[in-house]
């Protein structure tokens, strides 16, 4: 019998172990009851995987949600899915392509001069989705803006405007977005901006000289790490700047889980990842990112106080223990372009 112990403690320890990982890859469901009836919600990139459950849970909540994605089709036929499972019929598609800034001044002008989002009726769908109140002063506001989307580690790609993909849509297009939004967002105070960033912001640096990887050789990973950073950086300097207004801007890691954002990676190809990720997907009822959920809600108890153990911060602008993160002159840097007049002065 003896021999069997310390084998079985071994298997004990590592099912113990996975299943713990499992746990914190994950992040967990969100705890909060919160409901955001009134509320306007724009989640980027929400036509699959971290977005589309935000989106999903916010409007279980009540809110009214804007997914804005690039191909309209996916994002038309998840908000119609979302409607269904949910019952609410304040959901609604809208093309925004990240890597176009004509498309982003597009959709921001949209949102801007729009009081009511109207979404036709699709075959199959029984009741009119246009909204019985146009005008009403809640659904002209913008209460929360969700800046989801991203790409990594694809190849060496570049926008519609000629900068380099991955820092083009995680970090330019988003900064783009949020500066046009930024007078219907104060309009509407109290309300939030998230930015998804990650932990790879550690490994990142940014190099100003050659943002655009047109002088050394591309490195994928590390074109990643850069705009990851640079979401960082633009998050805390915006809410250094925003302090006073009613706007609370924060930056998360979202936790790991298997979506397409990895599709470029191949790190889903393994057996053992698999198994971890499978756990943490974000397809399941009610599994919202605890860090998503969190920093959603716009009660006076979250303004400025925000944890969660996969946070990039512990409150508004915060971006952990990363010396990059915490230079003065980057974060103002961050927020200057290298093609003056591409983007709105700030």
């Amino acid at each position: 019998m003896n021999r069997y112990i310390l084998p079985l403690s071994a298997l004990g320890t590592a099912v113990g172990g996975a299943v713990l990982l499992k746990d914190f890859v994950a992040g967990g469901a969100c705890p909060s009851k919160t409901t955001i009836p009134g509320k306007t919600v724009i989640v980027t990139g929400a036509n699959t995987g971290i977005g589309k459950q935000t989106a999903l849970e916010l409007a279980r909540r009540g809110g009214t949600i804007i997914l804005a994605c690039r191909d309209l089709e996916k994002c038309e036929a998840a908000a119609k899915e979302i409607r269904g499972e949910t019952l609410n019929h304040r959901v609604n598609a809208r093309h925004l392509d990240l890597a176009s800034l004509k498309s982003i001044r597009e959709f921001a002008a949209k949102i801007s001069e729009a009081g009511c989002i109207i979404t036709p009726v699709t075959e199959g769908e029984t009741e009119s989705h246009i909204c019985p109140h146009p005008c009403l002063p809640e659904e002209e506001r913008v209460h929360i803006l969700i800046n989801n989307a991203a790409v990594m580690r694809c190849p060496h790609w570049t926008t519609e405007d000629g900068f380099e993909m991955q820092l083009g849509v995680n970090y330019l297009g988003h900064f783009l977005l949020t500066n046009l939004l930024l007078d219907k967002l104060k309009a509407s105070a109290p309300s939030r901006i998230i930015n998804l960033s990650s932990l790879a912001h550690v490994a990142g640096h940014i190099d100003f000289e050659d943002l655009n990887w047109e002088k050394r050789k591309y490195d994928t990973k590390a074109a990643y790490c850069q705009s990851k950073l640079a979401v960082v950086l633009f998050t805390k300097e915006l809410s250094r700047r925003l302090q006073g207004t009613g706007v609370t801007v924060n930056a998360l890691h979202p936790g790991v889980a298997r979506t397409e954002l990895g599709r470029h990676t191949g790190m889903h190809s393994s057996t053992f990842s698999s198994f971890t990720l499978d756990a943490s997907s974000p397809h399941r009822p009610g599994e919202t990112p605890r860090t998503v959920c969190r920093h959603c809600h716009t009660s006076p108890r979250r303004e400025t106080r925000l944890r969660s153990r996969t946070t990039d911060g512990g409150g508004s602008g915060k971006a952990g223990n990363n010396v990059k993160a915490s230079n003065a002159g980057h974060l103002k840097q961050i927020m200057a372009h290298p093609r003056k007049g591409t983007f709105c002065s700030c």
